[in-house]
């Protein structure tokens, strides 16, 4: 998730986010690996249900498309395919740890 975020920071995570509605586009989110029982991986919303991907097709309902930030280096839905909205642990908003680095996790919007 380089820039934003870096391997070593701490970063707290609100699993309470996405009960009373769906991940939003640019949201940073920790999902369970599809590919990888009990790993979690920290990635940013690309595209949500009903949402064109550059290839043209549709993301279909209950899934999300996410990346990383650093695309050449990460392993996302280019890799395995959308994931279901159930996968997601909940939405990273702050970074505590290192101090120097300490704040809020950006929110962008992916186009």
């Amino acid at each position: 998730m380089l820039p934003e975020l870096r391997p070593g920071d701490r970063l707290l995570v609100d699993p309470a986010s996405y009960v009373s509605r769906a991940p939003a586009r640019g949201e940073v989110v920790v999902v369970e690996d599809p590919e990888h029982r009990g790993r979690l991986l920290v990635k940013r919303v690309a595209w949500t249900e009903g949402e064109r991907l550059p290839s043209g097709a549709t993301v279909p309902p209950g899934l999300l498309y996410v990346l990383g930030d650093a695309p050449e280096r990460s392993r996302d839905s280019r890799a395995f395919g959308a994931v279901s909205r159930r996968a997601i642990v909940g939405e990273v908003w702050f970074r505590y740890a290192p101090a120097d680095r300490r704040g809020p996790v950006a929110r962008w919007i992916v186009t």
